[in-house]
């Protein structure tokens, strides 16, 4: 039986991506009470990979309070990954696992219980325990950044379908004849929508109209190889026309992905994190105003359509939200 203390004690939450490693302590209220970042080593051997992982840990509870003071683990890694095992399949972005026992090493490590989810999943759930989705029942999370990413949490469980690999919504096709995603598939919403797409169609107009005035171009000094998504939005922070029209024109292939989600899966929230969900809030009432263009659903305007309430820290808390079953 899990004593009192280890019930209220905080949780360990990690975060291993492709270049870095974030460990936080949160409390079992959500709280990240502490956090620290090292680098991985994801491209040597599955030893390097895991040392990394162990002297990130070891340097942060050393340091912090956090020393003898968490009873769980909770891991967010890049997928495919089998969330029932804890073995980390073969993530693009960390060569060094191939059929990887994480969970089982890190426990054997630090003799505590060790959970390990995609990090989509596990900021679903963080989202749904602490964040923007509590007190939903049927939570869509998608986190748009260089990639999209999503999860989804039912009744307070992530969904994880048969085989585990539920949730792949940034892979869901909206234009069969699109360009190719780095899936292999043609036209999902990640190779139509996150950040280095906006990129792309940034820097495709200003070159099919190199007379056109925009300050995405000053911003990047008329370099027009060297626009990027973060400079669009800078521009349309400060009154840019055509930064406008491009992130528009984001929105619309939202909106497209968006009813389909719905209508799918008529979930009573939608949240939306990461850096180019932060770029488009401003446009969340359009992407609403949008939905039934998009949507069979006739009440698709009533689900709320909310920003995140992690930013950056979303793995550690997601990490953390894998370990703990009920609120305090």
């Amino acid at each position: 039986m899990t004593s009192k203390s280890a019930q209220r004690s905080p949780v360990l939450g990690i975060d291993i991506g492709g270049t870095k490693i974030a460990v936080g302590l949160v409390s079992r209220k959500g709280e990240i009470l502490s956090h620290s970042r090292q680098p991985m080593v994801a491209n040597g051997t599955p030893e390097a990979g895991l040392k990394a992982v162990i002297e990130a840990i070891d340097s942060f509870t050393s340091s912090t309070e956090a020393e003898g003071g968490f009873q769980s683990i909770g891991i967010c890694a890049p997928g495919p990954l089998d969330p029932k095992t804890g073995v980390v399949l073969n993530p693009p972005n960390l060569p060094c696992w191939r059929n990887f026992p994480l969970a089982e090493a890190i426990s054997a490590r630090y003799r505590v219980p060790v959970k390990v989810d995609n990090d989509a999943n596990a900021a679903a759930l963080a989202e749904t325990r602490w964040g923007a989705a509590r007190g939903f029942h049927y939570v869509f999370y998608a986190t748009i950044g260089t990639g999209i990413g999503s999860g989804i949490v039912l009744d307070g469980r992530i969904y994880h379908g048969n085989t585990g690999s539920a949730g792949e919504g940034g892979h869901v096709s909206i234009d069969y004849r699109g360009p190719v995603c780095g899936c292999g598939k043609h036209g999902c919403i990640e190779v139509l929508a996150a950040g280095p797409a906006i990129g792309a169609r940034a820097r495709a107009k200003l070159a099919a109209d190199p007379k056109r005035s925009s300050n995405i171009l000053d911003l990047a000094k008329g370099n027009i190889a060297a626009v990027t998504s973060e400079l669009v939005a800078q521009a349309y922070a400060a009154g840019d026309f055509l930064a406008s029209e491009i992130l528009l024109e984001t929105v619309e292939l939202l909106s497209a992905w968006l009813g389909n989600i719905i209508d799918l899966l008529d979930p009573d929230v939608l949240v939306i994190g990461g850096g180019v969900a932060s770029m488009l809030q401003p446009f969340f009432g359009e992407i609403k105003n949008r939905l039934p263009r998009w949507c069979v659903n006739p009440r698709s305007t009533d689900i709320p359509l909310l920003m995140a309430h992690y930013g950056a820290d979303a793995g550690i808390a997601g990490g953390a939200a894998l370990c703990v079953e009920t609120v305090d």
